[in-house]
C-alpha cells in the first residue's frame, strides 16, 4: 500500500466507507421521517436522529454502504455521465482537446465488445519484459518500470514537500509492495485474518490460472506471493506509527541511500523513472528498505518474477476483459468489503474517465453544477468558520500566550480551495486513442506518475487541487496550510442556500470546521503556518494538549467497530479532534450568525435541536460488517455513529438542547475538549 506525505492530508469524508451527509433538507426543515421516534436522544443520538432514514434505506447491492452522501455522488456522477456521453458521441472535436480526450476516453471504455475480445493480450509486452528478467539489474529496471505505470511493486516513490523546507520538492521513497490492504492483514493471527488471508490465496492462485497457468503452478505462485509480501509486511510501520510525521522524514543522501540498502541501485532508478534533477531523497521507512534490501538478494530471481507478474495483473485487471474484472472484484469487492455485485460498465467507465481526466472533466462540470455565486456563499461561510475559531483558541484557559499567538498566526495564513482550481491542469502530453482502451488506462497512469516526477526540483504549486472538482469530499494539507472544498461537496443536501443557518451550520459549517480544526490536532499542529514540521508550542502547552487527547484516545478505543472490533483511539484520533473541535467551532458561529435572536422552532424542533440532527445526519451510513472491519483497520476515521455520539457526548450543549439528565448516555461525566 502507498504511504507518503500525503498520508497526512487529513480528510472529512470517505465515501468507499460510506460517509453521508445532511438527509432530508427540503430548504426549510428536517425530515422527521429520518427520526427513530422509539429510540430516546439521550442515551443513542445516532439511532434516534437516523434511524427512520437507516431502516428504510438498505445498502445497493452494487455497494459495500450506502449514506446520502452516495446519493449526491450518484447525482454528480449522473452529470457526469451526460458530459461524457454527449463528448462521446461528439467525433467532430478538435484533436488533443480535452472535449475529445474525455469523450474517446469514455468511449473506448465503454467499447465492451472490443474489451472481451482483447482478454490480457495488452498485458504480453509486460509480461516479457519480466519474464527476460536475468540478473539484478534487469530486475530492478523492471520495477522501475512498473513505477513508471503507476504500479507499486517492491516498495513506492513520489514526489513531496521536504517537511522542513515545504517550498521544495524532493522525491520520496516509502514502504508499499502488498497485495492487501493493510501489513496487519499479514501479520495478525485471528481467525477473521486468517480467513482473509486463504481466500486471498485463492485469489491470487485464481488470476494467475485465468493468465493460463495449471492449477498446481498457481497455487505455488500464491504461496510464493504471499510469502514475499509478508516479510515486507513485517519490515512495514504500522498505520499509527505513520501519523507520526517525525517518524517518517529521514532526508538522506544518495550515498547515505548506498549505505542503507547497497544491494539497490538508487541513481539507476531515479533516472530510470524520470528524476533528472540531483536531490536528497526522504526515506520515509528506512526499515522497511533495510529489510527490502535484504530480500532482494535472499529471494530468487524467479520468486521476483511471480511477484512482479502478480503486481502487473492485480494493477491492471479492472481495465481488462471480465473474466478478470469478476474475479478482482470477487475479491476486492465481495470478500474484503461485503459489495454483492459489481457496478454497471458506464459507471465504471466515468469513475475512470474522472480518475483520468478530472480537471478537463471537471471544468466542464462546474459550468453546470457550481455557479460563481455558490463560490462565493462557500468563501463567505469559510470566512464565518475561520473567525469563530479563532475566537475559541483565542479563549482557551489551557493555552499559554507565545503558543496561543503562534496558533492565531498560524489560522490567519490559511489558504482555502473552494470550487475548483484557478488554473486547470494541462493535459496536452497525455495521448488518449479511440479503441484503445487497456492502453489509455496505463497511459493515464505514466502521464500522473510522469507529472509527479517533474515537480522534483520545481517551485511547489499551492495553487494545485488534490482531486477533480466534482468529489464528494474536503480536505486540509498541513504541509500547504490550507484546505479544499470542491464543487461537488459544497451544494445540496451538504450545503443549501435554502436551509436555515441551524442545518447548514450543523452540516457543511461542522465539517468546514473539521477541517480547520485539522490544522491543530495531533498531526498538523507540527507544522508551522508555512508548512514546515516545526514545534512552535511551548512545552507546558504541549503537555496540556497531550493530556487531552488521550482523554479522546482512551474514549473512542472504548467504543466497538464490529464484533469484537474496537475503534482504534490512535489511528482515528487526528480525526476525532477535528470532528469534536469542528462541530464546537460551528455551534460557536452559529450563535454568532443568529446574534442572540431565538430563531422560532421548526416541526417542533428548536434551532440547536436542529444544529446537532444535521451534524448526526452527516455521518449517517448503513455498512457491510466487512467493509467495517477493513475500515477499523485502515480508516482514521471512526465509524459514523462514534463520530455522531462520541462527539455530543462531549458537549453541555447538546445535553441543554434535549435536557438529558446528567447521568444519561449522551452526557460524558469525564467530558474530553481540546479545541
Amino acid at each position: 500500500m502507498k504511504h507518503s506525505h500525503k498520508t497526512l492530508v487529513a480528510v472529512a469524508l470517505l465515501l468507499a466507507f460510506g460517509m453521508a451527509t445532511i438527509l432530508g433538507q427540503t430548504g426549510h426543515g428536517y425530515d422527521l421521517a429520518s427520526l427513530d421516534k422509539n429510540a430516546s436522544a439521550c442515551t443513542d443520538f445516532y439511532q434516534y436522529a437516523n434511524g427512520g432514514w437507516l431502516a428504510a434505506n438498505p445498502i445497493p447491492a452494487a455497494y459495500p454502504s450506502w449514506g446520502i452522501a452516495h446519493i449526491l455522488d450518484e447525482k454528480n456522477r449522473d452529470v457526469l455521465h451526460e458530459i461524457l456521453e454527449a463528448a462521446a458521441k461528439n467525433t467532430s472535436a478538435p484533436k488533443g482537446s480535452s472535449e475529445q480526450k474525455v469523450g474517446d476516453y469514455y468511449a473506448t471504455c465503454m467499447d465492451e465488445t472490443k474489451i472481451e475480445a482483447e482478454g490480457a493480450k495488452s498485458l504480453a509486452p509486460e509480461f516479457d519484459r519480466i519474464a527476460k528478467i536475468k540478473d539484478q539489474q534487469s530486475l530492478q529496471e523492471e520495477i522501475a518500470h512498473l513505477h513508471s505505470m503507476g504500479i507499486n511493486a517492491l516498495f513506492a516513490s513520489d514526489s513531496t514537500q521536504d517537511f522542513k523546507n515545504s517550498a521544495e520538492v524532493t522525491f520520496e521513497i516509502f514502504q508499499g509492495g502488498l497485495g492487501l490492504p493493510d501489513r496487519d492483514y499479514y501479520t495478525k493471527t485471528d481467525d477473521k485474518s486468517k480467513t482473509i488471508r486463504d481466500e486471498y490465496l485463492k485469489h491470487v492462485a485464481k488470476m494467475f490460472e485465468l493468465l493460463g497457468d495449471d492449477p498446481a503452478k498457481a497455487a505455488s505462485e500464491a504461496q510464493t506471493v504471499l510469502g514475499l509480501e509478508t516479510k515486507l509486511a513485517e519490515a512495514s510501520m504500522t498505520r499509527v506509527e505513520l501519523r507520526d510525521p517525525e517518524k517518517i522524514y529521514h532526508r538522506m543522501s544518495l550515498a547515505q541511500m548506498r549505505d542503507l540498502t547497497p544491494a539497490y541501485d538508487w541513481p539507476a532508478y531515479m533516472q530510470n523513472i524520470g528524476v533528472t534533477q540531483k536531490t536528497d531523497v526522504n526515506v520515509a521507512t528506512p526499515d522497511f528498505f533495510k529489510a527490502m534490501n535484504q530480500q532482494l538478494t535472499s529471494a530468487s530471481l524467479q520468486d521476483w518474477q511471480t511477484y512482479l507478474r502478480w503486481h502487473l495483473i492485480n494493477s491492471t485487471a479492472g481495465a481488462l476483459s471480465s473474466k478478470f474484472v469478476d474475479e478482482d472484484f470477487n475479491f476486492k469487492g465481495k470478500t474484503l468489503q461485503g459489495s454483492k455485485e459489481n457496478l454497471p460498465r458506464w459507471k465504471r467507465c466515468v469513475a475512470g474517465t474522472d480518475r483520468a481526466l478530472g480537471e478537463a472533466l471537471g471544468e466542464v462540470y462546474v459550468k453546470k453544477a457550481f455557479p460563481p455565486a455558490a463560490k462565493a456563499r462557500a468563501l463567505e461561510m469559510v470566512r464565518n468558520l475561520e473567525l469563530a475559531l479563532k475566537s475559541d483558541i483565542g479563549t482557551l484557559n489551557w493555552m499559554g500566550e507565545a503558543t496561543r499567538k503562534q496558533a492565531i498566526v498560524k489560522l490567519d495564513a490559511f489558504l482555502n480551495k473552494i470550487g475548483y482550481p484557478d488554473k486547470w491542469r494541462d493535459y496536452s502530453n497525455f495521448k488518449v486513442v479511440r479503441g484503445d482502451a487497456f492502453g489509455n488506462s496505463q497511459r493515464a497512469n505514466v502521464f500522473e506518475f510522469a507529472r509527479e516526477m517533474a515537480k522534483v526540483g520545481q517551485k511547489v504549486d499551492k495553487g494545485e487541487w488534490p482531486y477533480p472538482p466534482p468529489t464528494v469530499n474536503a480536505s486540509y494539507n498541513p504541509l500547504l496550510n490550507n484546505i479544499t472544498f470542491p464543487a461537488g461537496i459544497l451544494q445540496p443536501p451538504f450545503y443549501d442556500n435554502q436551509a436555515d443557518d441551524a442545518m447548514n451550520f450543523g452540516g457543511i459549517g461542522a465539517v468546514v470546521g473539521h477541517e480547520l480544526t485539522h490544522g491543530f490536532d495531533d498531526q498538523g499542529r507540527q507544522f508551522d503556518l508555512d508548512g514546515n514540521l516545526n514545534d512552535w508550542w511551548k512545552p507546558a502547552d504541549a503537555d496540556e494538549f497531550k493530556k487531552r487527547t488521550k482523554c479522546v484516545i482512551d474514549e473512542y478505543g472504548g467504543f466497538t467497530a464490529v464484533d469484537d472490533v474496537k475503534v482504534n483511539g490512535e489511528l482515528t484520533l487526528g480525526e476525532n479532534v477535528a470532528d469534536n473541535g469542528g462541530l464546537r467551532v460551528a455551534y460557536m458561529a452559529l450563535l454568532k450568525a443568529v446574534a442572540g435572536k431565538e430563531p422560532a422552532p421548526v416541526d417542533g424542533l428548536t434551532a440547536e435541536q436542529r444544529f446537532f440532527l444535521g451534524w448526526a445526519n452527516v455521518w449517517c451510513q448503513n455498512r457491510t460488517n466487512e467493509v467495517t472491519r477493513l475500515a477499523a483497520q485502515t480508516d482514521p476515521h471512526s465509524p459514523g455513529k462514534y463520530r455522531v455520539n462520541g462527539t455530543v457526548s462531549n458537549m453541555p450543549e447538546f445535553q441543554k438542547a434535549f435536557h438529558c439528565k446528567a447521568d444519561a448516555p449522551m452526557v460524558r461525566q469525564n467530558a474530553c475538549r481540546v479545541w
